[in-house]
């Protein structure tokens, strides 16, 4: 079964443990106002990409993946295409090859559940803990999310969870409070890193290329500041947050 490909990242080091390979996928049902890649949201698009193939270029690169590295599925959702990626991750595996899974846990069904069952590791996105305010970021509601990490938490799989500071959006004190009260305090064991990622705006002028209105146009970025409260914050909660 072929699987949509938007792009690859080599020797990518924000996406995982180690050096990595990423491949973004195509397709994502979320509408994130800050998305990064949202020439990767339509489902239509990205390039055909035989299993193989991706096993080829991630063997290449396996020297410089070391004894943390190895491959990241992210997109778009890679969810979108589990299906697919369940004998692909099988594969890689059979050849020593650790995987891990970006993902914003919006997507569940069978394929879903056996692809997290063997990642190695998963990188959850949780864009706001507040059930409104997710909404409006996302145009999806976060119960799937939190499910997600709840199944991933009762199944023992190790998990990462990120979060963007978006300044009005997603840096209040009581949206980071609600999620470190959920997620943190030793609740959640299986948690073996929380990630704190600045809000960006690099992907702007995609949105002008494919003729979309960028939203945010006029948030800023963060300072100093806000980034330092947000870390303070989180490690009231959590022993293992880094601000990226």
């Amino acid at each position: 079964m072929e699987i949509k490909v938007h792009s690859y990242e080599s020797m990518g080091t924000y996406d995982g443990p180690g050096l990595r390979l990423v491949v973004f996928l195509q397709g994502c049902p979320f509408r994130c106002l800050y998305c990064a890649n949202p020439d990767t949201i339509t489902a239509e698009g990205g390039t055909p990409t035989l299993p193989e193939d991706i096993v080829k270029m991630a063997l290449n690169q396996k020297p410089f993946f070391g004894k943390k590295g190895g491959v990241t599925f992210s997109g778009g959702e890679p969810t979108l295409q589990a299906e697919a990626l369940v004998p692909l991750v099988k594969e890689l595996h059979s050849h020593g090859v650790n995987v891990c899974i970006d993902t914003n846990g919006g997507i569940w069904n069978r394929h879903v559940e056996e692809l997290f069952s063997i990642a190695d590791l998963v990188l959850l996105d949780v864009k706001q803990f507040n059930p409104a305010k997710h909404l409006d970021l996302t145009g999806r509601p976060n119960t799937r999310t939190l499910a997600t990490a709840e199944w991933l938490e009762t199944h023992g799989r190790p998990f990462w969870l990120r979060y963007v500071l978006v300044p009005g959006i997603s840096d209040a004190e009581e949206d980071i409070r609600g999620l470190g009260e959920h997620f943190g305090n030793g609740k959640y064991k299986m948690i073996e890193r929380v990630e704190i990622l600045p809000y960006h705006t690099l992907g702007v002028n995609k949105y002008e290329s494919l003729g979309m209105e960028y939203k945010l146009k006029d948030t800023p970025l963060n300072s100093k500041e806000q980034l330092e409260r947000a870390k303070k914050l989180f490690d009231g909660y959590f022993s293992c947050a880094v601000l990226n």
